[in-house]
């Protein structure tokens, strides 16, 4: 009876653990669709030459970069989620390190075109244009110090900083629900309160991964 018991412990702890692994790629993916659905729309708009408005006359403008912005920002975030998978790391599992060197470039892609539509595109609200800037380069940095870490075989720096870049670019995600809650609590923002609004999902992403980098840490000095 107790090696029955002993058993169903074995064999429920590991399917336990491999279905709340996928929780973390399901729910990055279920954040990134409205976004990408947007992104989808944009494109449409742009091929089809839908009419010019105050809205979109910028993108119509000099639609490459916003062109680039989106492809890549969906591959970056489709394809990022599932690094966050366990069972990709696994030693002789060549999914992680060849989905990386693909999401490098890729996600400086995204970096990159989102300052450039930051600096060139015409702006009117200040506060949410240092904030663009500020969390575009942030992007940029956290990529190239993941990147240089990996190369010094530097795991855990690694993983770290790839993760505050992935957190920056999903930000788009978080800010649809920012959005919501502040269109709830204060009806119609004006420019101020939305780009505190917007601002706000950045750094709520940015903690979040700080407590899964927290928790990766610690473990390895209680493995170590």
């Amino acid at each position: 009876m107790k090696a029955i018991a002993q058993s169903e412990v074995q064999t429920t702890a590991p399917a336990k653990k491999a279905r709340t692994a996928w929780w973390t790629p399901a729910g990055l993916l279920l954040l990134s669709a409205i976004p990408l659905i947007f992104g989808a729309v944009r494109l449409n708009e742009l091929a089809s030459g839908a009419e010019i408005t105050t809205a979109n006359a910028r993108f119509f403008a000099a639609p490459a970069p916003v062109v680039i912005h989106i492809i890549a920002a969906a591959l970056y975030a489709l394809l990022g989620a599932f690094q966050f998978v366990s069972h990709f790391w696994k030693r002789g599992n060549g999914w992680h390190r060849r989905v990386g060197r693909l999401l490098v470039p890729v996600g400086l892609l995204v970096g990159f075109s989102g300052l450039w539509m930051t600096v060139f595109y015409p702006r009117t609200d200040t506060l949410l244009y240092l904030f663009r800037l500020f969390f575009g380069v942030g992007m940029v940095l956290s990529i190239i110090l993941g990147f240089t870490s990996i190369r010094r075989r530097d795991i855990l720096q690694h993983r770290a900083w790839m993760t505050r870049a992935y957190a920056i670019g999903l930000g788009a995600g978080t800010q649809v629900l920012t959005g919501i809650v502040g269109a709830l609590i204060l009806g119609k923002p004006n420019e101020f309160e939305n780009a505190l609004l917007m601002g706000s999902a950045w750094v709520i992403n940015l903690a979040i991964a700080e407590l899964f980098i927290r928790k990766w840490s610690l473990r390895q000095l209680r493995t170590a």
